[in-house]
Parts: structure tokens; C-alpha cells; sequence
């Protein structure tokens, strides 16, 4: 048996998965040669390919419903061969197809369509997260104002959200979601998305610019006061209250620090 250099090994290996995506160079060696125009290798070809386009389908369906399947699957395989897999856990694959589409000429008509594919993949990504156990309210009921104003509030790992300021992208992507039909005309103004799984099951709901600011600040590590603060500098007359409510009734905390207080709250 032959052994190859470790350049030429890799120059191999790299020449071979282009081909699997239909990228096949001009200037094969006889061994690339022999393996890429071997009857199967159009066979394990057309499998690959397949399976990703397949993977992106499953993940992006309210995509698929919005633009239809064969519509889809076209694109995808643009995408598929421009930005090949690179886990073998094909529901990993597609991070980057929201930004496929924003560029992506045919798409340009339906300007909507990559912030719809970002909550799809929003999706995903709180089905796949790893599993946490959600904050107790009770560690908030228990402080008082100074050790609330220190506190850390961890976002659940499992947590998305995102604001859209041009359009209703929340109820665009949640109807066609859920497989509904859409009203005739919508109020074309900016929404914003909550979507988690602190159980078995993801969920979502729609939350404001305020409540996406606070978790912002919140992911970014700063204290309460700092979130608060940045959720009253969009909306003056938020209701901070209603909003911690229903950010803990979503599981959207997984855990709770106190940077300096000592012998504060217990997460």
C-alpha cells in the first residue's frame, strides 16, 4: 500500500468531497480520477446531496411554506453546494442559510424571507440546546431591591430572541409555523420573538423591543439594573413587572449571581 504525504493526502480528501457536491476539477489524478467516475460515486453523490437538502427542508419549514418545496429544494442545493455540511449531524447544518438568502438573487422579492429563516433556525437551536433547569421565581420574590438591582440573570440556554424592525417577521414565521393561513393584509410594523425550550417542547411567543433589549443586556453579563435600564431607554412606560413575569413563566433564566452582595439569594 502507498502512502501518501500528509499535503497530498488532504488535497485528496478535499478534491473528493467537492466532488460529492458536483465540484469536479478539471485536473483529477488517476486515482481521484478512479474514484470520482466510478458508477457508485454518482450514487453516493446524489445521497449526499440529498441528505442536506433534506436537513434544510426539515429545519426551515415555514420557509418551505412560504415560498414551496420545489422553490425551496432549488435554492437549498445552491446553498448546499456553496456552503457544503461540515458535522455529520446534519440538524446542525444551516446556521449560515439565513444569510445565503439575504443574497441570494431570486430571493430578493420576498425581503422577508431571511428573518423568517432566522427563526426557523431559532428553532432549532432551542430544540438541539443543551438541557438546564429554569430559574424559580421565588429567587426573585425573596430579595430586596439592592440585591435585585446586583443580580445576574443567566439566560436559559435553550433561549432565543430577536427583534425585527421592519416587519412583522414574529407572526409571518409563527402562522406559517403553526401551518396557518395568514390574514389578507397585516399592520407592517417591527416584532419581536421569545423562543425557548425550558422543557421537553419548544415554545414561542412574541416579546417587544424592551423585553429584547433586557435580554440583551441580560446574555451580555450585566446586572439587573443595567437591563432594566436598557429596557426603559426604548419604552419609558414598560411595565418591568409584567415583563420579569413573563420572561420567568417562559423559563427564559436558567441560573442567578450576586456580583457583590454576600451571602445574598441562593440560585
Amino acid at each position: 500500500m502507498n502512502a501518501r504525504p500528509p499535503g497530498s493526502l488532504a488535497r485528496f480528501q478535499d478534491r473528493i468531497a467537492r466532488a460529492l457536491l458536483g465540484e469536479i476539477d478539471s485536473d483529477l489524478t488517476p486515482d481521484e480520477a478512479a474514484v470520482v467516475h466510478h458508477p457508485a460515486f454518482a450514487v453516493y453523490r446524489n445521497g449526499v446531496m440529498k441528505s442536506a437538502i433534506d436537513a434544510l427542508q426539515a429545519s426551515c419549514p415555514a420557509v418551505v411554506r412560504l415560498v414551496g418545496e420545489d422553490w425551496f429544494r432549488a435554492a437549498a442545493a445552491v446553498h448546499v453546494r456553496a456552503s457544503p455540511p461540515r458535522c455529520p449531524v446534519l440538524v446542525e447544518y444551516g446556521a449560515d442559510f439565513a444569510d445565503f438568502l439575504a443574497c441570494f438573487e431570486p430571493a430578493a422579492e420576498l425581503p422577508y424571507l431571511p428573518d423568517v429563516a432566522r427563526l426557523d433556525r431559532m428553532w432549532t437551536e432551542a430544540h438541539i440546546g443543551e438541557d438546564a433547569v429554569t430559574l424559580d421565581a421565588a429567587c426573585i420574590v425573596a430579595a430586596s431591591p439592592e440585591q435585585l438591582a446586583q443580580m445576574v440573570l443567566r439566560p436559559h440556554p435553550c433561549a432565543r430572541w430577536g427583534w425585527f424592525p421592519t416587519a412583522p417577521i414574529y407572526s409571518l414565521w409563527s402562522r406559517n409555523r403553526a401551518g396557518e393561513d395568514a390574514p389578507d393584509e397585516f399592520d407592517w410594523i417591527g416584532e419581536g420573538v421569545l423562543i425557548g425550550r425550558p422543557t421537553q417542547d419548544v415554545r414561542w411567543q412574541p416579546l417587544d423591543q424592551a423585553g429584547c433589549a433586557f435580554l440583551d443586556r441580560c446574555a451580555a453579563g450585566e446586572a439587573l439594573a443595567s437591563a432594566t435600564g436598557a429596557a426603559l431607554d426604548i419604552d419609558p412606560h414598560a411595565d418591568l413587572a409584567v415583563l420579569m413575569s413573563k420572561l420567568l413563566a417562559a423559563g427564559a433564566f436558567s441560573a442567578l449571581d450576586l456580583e457583590t452582595l454576600s451571602g445574598g439569594v441562593s440560585p
